[in-house]
């Protein structure tokens, strides 16, 4: 009874904190994409596509595990947790099937990363938002 009562502090702390992050996903100016599906950002992030739809190479950009907005990021768009995700990148890792997106430190870093790289994509909490990116993906439309 204790641990159903934690996940579901756990649940109603994450449902809240979606609430509260205000995620973007971002795109070098050069990439030669102008908006991404969800759909699109789905299949980037989970390894299915390579190239971005300009032919550029990808470089998705995750963020630490123990940033609260990695969480929040793959809960709104794939449905899952980290523990879940984590495991679907150790199948497809020992697989020999792909690898996980890049890690930055910090949001900070993403924009560094995104803005230094063609290809990068990242997200970001919309406040972090300037001009060396381009928003790409917004998923409150």
């Amino acid at each position: 009874m204790k641990t159903l009562g934690i996940f579901l502090f756990g649940t109603l702390l994450q449902i809240s904190s979606y609430a509260m992050a205000d995620l973007v996903v971002i795109a070098n100016p050069q990439s030669g994409i102008e908006k991404l599906s969800k759909n699109d950002v789905i299949n980037l992030y989970m390894g299915r596509n390579r190239k971005l739809a300009s032919g550029v190479n990808a470089l998705p950009v995750d963020l630490p595990a123990q940033n609260a907005e990695k969480a929040i990021f793959y809960a709104m768009l794939v449905n899952k947790n980290l523990p879940e995700i984590n495991s679907y990148w150790a199948r497809l890792m020992f697989s020999g099937q792909g690898t996980p997106p890049m890690q930055a430190e910090t949001a900070d870093e993403v924009l560094d990363i995104v803005s230094s790289n063609k290809g990068a994509i990242g997200y970001i909490e919309r406040k972090k938002l300037d001009k060396r990116v381009k928003l790409i993906f917004d998923p409150t439309q």
